[in-house]
């Protein structure tokens, strides 16, 4: 189904179409709430300080995440890839960047927030430019080895997107997925769990414990931990034993993570919501306009 209209096998039609849908309706549900989050701090002064950098930095991933399903949304409906082998690498490794730089932007507001919170000073510019940089250029950098030999990008079972080979299981795959999931997945979660685990210690001697501190590490373990456990399946038995239909599942829980982590870090957070709120009212756009 990759170049043909022809149905993959494990599928039929209504059950390619359902996925275009669902795809479909995550895809465009995450891009206009980040979009919306991205427009608020561009044109909320308020919202330009170094800690909500981070969210910045987060919504752009994840903006990028719901791009990548649009892509396979539109190529699910239309019931095959029409962008070619150059295509399902370029896909492969925007998804791929993008689902990184969410992952590591999560953890970088996790001990942002520790930071605030527990040392009570502000985050300094350079600290945060600096936290960017460093998971933008570990995101392409992990995500170019595939492109470079280590590891490779091919279709998902349903033919119609591109991610990381699983099917193969060989050394190169193995190689590859435990170092790239050490930094880039189980780091991550680490940082963000004990984070938030420390910071509700010390926030609840206080009682002023105002950010929920379990959301973001579940976050990760529900949208990302489906991928972990296919991958590591892929390392030590015959992925073809389990379904396609199955094997689709962990990339469509993955693409509602734009949708929670804006809803968690957007719209659940007090002064992104107020500013997203100013972004919509006429009356904001007339105080923007004065200014």
């Amino acid at each position: 189904m990759a170049e043909s209209g022809s149905l993959p096998t494990g599928f039929g039609e209504l059950e390619v179409l359902a996925v275009g849908m669902v795809l479909l309706v995550e895809a465009l549900t995450g891009l206009c709430l980040n979009s919306l989050t991205i427009l608020s701090f561009c044109k909320t002064p308020e919202l330009r300080t170094p800690t909500h950098l981070l969210v910045l930095s987060l919504a752009l991933a994840d903006s990028g995440i719901s791009l990548n399903a649009l892509v396979a949304a539109t190529s699910s409906l239309l019931r095959r890839w029409p962008y070619g082998s150059n295509g399902c690498q370029a896909h492969g490794f925007q998804g791929f960047v993008t689902a990184l730089a969410s992952i590591c932007s999560s953890a970088a507001i996790a001990w942002g927030r520790y930071h605030h919170y527990c040392s009570r000073s502000q985050l300094a510019w350079n600290t945060a430019i600096s936290l960017v940089i460093c998971v933008w250029l570990s995101s392409a950098f992990w995500a170019a080895l595939p492109l470079l030999g280590w590891g490779h990008y091919d279709y998902e079972p349903l033919g119609t997107c591109c991610t990381l080979d699983y099917s193969r299981g060989d050394r190169n795959f193995t190689s590859f997925l435990f170092t790239m999931a050490f930094f880039n997945f189980f780091m991550p979660l680490f940082i963000t769990f004990i984070s938030y685990r420390l910071m509700e210690q010390k926030l609840r001697k206080t009682g002023h414990l105002q950010v929920n501190t379990t959301l973001p590490a579940r976050t990760l373990l529900f949208g990302w931990g489906p991928y972990a456990l296919l991958y590591l399946y892929a390392t030590i038995a015959d992925v073809s034993s389990v379904s396609p239909k199955l094997q689709m599942v962990p990339a469509l829980v993955a693409k509602t993570v734009p949708t929670i982590n804006a809803i968690n870090y957007a719209l659940g957070g007090e002064m992104v919501h107020r500013g997203i709120w100013q972004c919509l009212s006429p009356q904001g756009s007339g105080l923007d306009r004065a200014r």
